[in-house]
């Protein structure tokens, strides 16, 4: 009787990143910005998917980097990024989710300037 074969075990999967495009992201409410140019070359990167409104408009464009499965086996949680409004924050993003992102490489101290708190961990004032 042969000796059963194991497929070999998948890559793990990649973090990914979510854009928010809906009323002020991805929208001429945000001027002299390439939407399209800056979900494709994020998507070139990693996985992105493409979301309706992420609730902090006042931050647009707004992008979040949720950690791989090795990220949040390691603590990371999803790191949430306003302003992205640059080709060179678009590939310090990109750079660092390649990388492997939260959990798995150091946020980038330029990146750092970007990040914005969700809206379910705002506080009342």
């Amino acid at each position: 009787m042969p000796a059963a074969t194991v497929p070999p075990s998948p890559e793990p999967a990649p973090c990914r990143v979510v854009v928010c495009r809906d009323c002020c992201c991805g929208t001429a409410k945000v001027p002299g910005i390439d939407h399209a140019a800056q979900t494709a070359r994020l998507r070139a990167q990693v996985p992105v998917r493409v979301s309706d409104c992420l609730d902090v408009c006042e931050q647009a464009n707004v992008v979040v980097v949720q950690p791989s499965a090795q990220g949040r086996a390691n603590g990371a949680r999803p790191v949430w990024l306003g302003l992205v409004n640059d080709p060179e924050a678009t590939e310090d993003i990109a750079a660092w989710a390649r990388a492997g992102g939260p959990g798995v490489a150091p946020l980038p101290d330029i990146l750092d300037l970007h990040t914005v708190t969700p809206p379910r961990r705002r506080t009342a004032r």
